[in-house]
């Protein structure tokens, strides 16, 4: 794109009005919640008028949609909650105001699982997202919206947020490249929280360069997140692959998982094999750990969401009850109707988990295990360049089909969690493809601040 309007061939204005045009075309898809038309060719008319006199940034004519937990100055966001219907931000999020600094166009804000937590993007009050690939299945979570619109080309690329494998799960299932960056790496200022010591934001996107890009652009050091890293911001965008073997893990355990579709374990197989034929070494390891990763996540991640949404009470902002008679009643109330079912379930589950007769028992000890996985995960790398796995169990499933049992839903973050309870960076590739048609994703997880050479292997292995 950016070779068009280097060329003449194209312009801003152009490209917009071709993204709003396909938006309009695909709208059973539910992706987008708002699409900001007006604005959107106007920032590409100034985009435009930057490129004639060549003082335009590094991302311009780039068509982004944002996750509708990502704030934005006088936009509405609500996190796909009743709780904060009619919410307006008053600031903009970091990683949104450096993309529009570059010169990226937001063209809207897009579907998501309320409070990002789903895996299938049907735990939100605008509707289930549709698979671009397949309408009758689901599009993945909590990221769907963002994957869909990339997928289905509504926009160029997105900005979602990862918190247990919500950017790559549903990259996968839309056949797109999904990237979480290490934790810290990308500052939180103006993501909704969910678990905040889980929570990464990262790009969504057709191609490895433009996830590479657009992290160059939002990674780095802010002075409104003070648990951001201070370290500096690698290009990114120049990574190349050195042509040296590498060391390559795979953990055996994953592979022999019950439930492990017997095509994706064939895939990552065969992947196994063409990595070896090409020189690199590739080795089975045992994660002693592995079925202690989703409950670890689930207490933790539980406990701080119960802790984050407490803010939700119906008497600041957003949504409040109409049934209300004094202060109780209007908390009560207003987060019983506010909140979703799956909302309100892990609040619960995040308050018992730190309640008094249960906080050592639960939580202090999902504390212990996590320090267990991170400990052991960094041994992995200190042995190992990377480590591969499917991004998920299987494809894309019906809509509607796993609504009927929670835990099975909690689930789909196997092969993904382990990045988020360690902090790694980790990618997921649209390398393989299903007898049934639909994308295989191979998920590649890397050593902390290890993004170039994450960049520069992605690149490798999509050629």
């Amino acid at each position: 794109m950016q070779n068009a309007l280097n060329n003449d061939t194209t312009n801003v204005v152009e490209i917009t009005k071709t993204y709003l045009q396909n938006i309009a075309e695909n709208q059973h898809l539910n992706a987008f919640i708002e699409v900001y038309s007006d604005e959107a060719l106007e920032q590409a008319r100034l985009v435009d008028e930057k490129l004639a006199n060549c003082s335009a940034g590094k991302l311009a004519g780039m068509v982004v949609g944002i996750k509708d937990n990502l704030c934005y100055k006088n936009h509405k966001v609500s996190a796909s909650s009743k709780i904060l219907d009619g919410f307006e931000s008053l600031f903009t999020a970091t990683s949104v105001q450096r993309l529009i600094d570059e010169d990226a166009i937001i063209i809207g804000r897009l579907n998501c699982d309320e409070f990002a937590m789903g895996s299938a993007n049907e735990n939100t009050i605008y509707g289930t997202v549709k698979n671009p690939l397949d309408n009758s299945k689901v599009a993945g979570g909590s990221s769907g919206g963002s994957a869909g619109a990339v997928s289905a080309g509504l926009c160029l690329v997105a900005l979602g947020s990862d918190t247990g494998g919500s950017i790559r799960q549903p990259a996968a299932f839309c056949g797109i490249v999904g990237f979480k960056p290490t934790y810290s790496r990308v500052s939180r200022y103006g993501l909704i929280a969910y678990a905040s010591s889980f929570d990464q934001i990262g790009p969504l996107t057709n191609n490895v360069s433009d996830a590479a890009l657009i992290l160059e652009v939002i990674a780095g050091k802010d002075g409104f997140d003070s648990t951001v890293s201070k370290k500096d911001v690698d290009n990114y965008s120049t990574a190349k692959f050195d042509n040296k073997p590498k060391k390559i893990a795979y953990i055996s355990e994953c592979l022999n998982r019950k439930g492990l579709d017997p095509e994706v374990k064939e895939f990552i197989k065969n992947k196994i094999d063409k990595l070896k034929s090409e020189g690199h070494i590739v080795e089975p390891i045992s994660f002693p750990y592995l079925d202690l990763l989703v409950p670890t996540y689930y207490v933790l991640s539980t406990a701080e969401a119960s802790s984050n949404l407490a803010r939700f009470d119906g008497v600041h902002y957003g949504y409040r009850s109409e049934n209300i008679t004094d202060l109780e009643s209007t908390y009560i109330n207003s987060r019983t109707e506010g909140f979703g079912e799956e909302v309100k379930r892990r609040i619960m589950l995040g308050t018992f988990v730190l309640s008094a007769g249960y906080h050592d028992a639960y939580f202090t000890k999902a504390q212990k295990i996590r320090r267990l996985i991170k400990d052991k995960t960094n041994e992995m790398f200190e042995e190992y360049d990377f480590v591969v796995s499917p991004t998920t169990p299987h494809t894309p499933f019906e809509i509607g089909k796993k609504q009927t049992d929670p835990t099975v839903m909690y689930l789909e973050d196997i092969f993904t969690v382990q990045a988020n309870l360690a902090g790694n960076p980790a990618i997921s590739l649209p390398l393989g493809k299903h007898s049934n048609g639909l994308p295989i994703g191979l998920h590649l997880m890397a050593d902390n601040f290890k993004e170039v050479d994450l960049f520069a292997f992605s690149k490798y292995l999509s050629n």
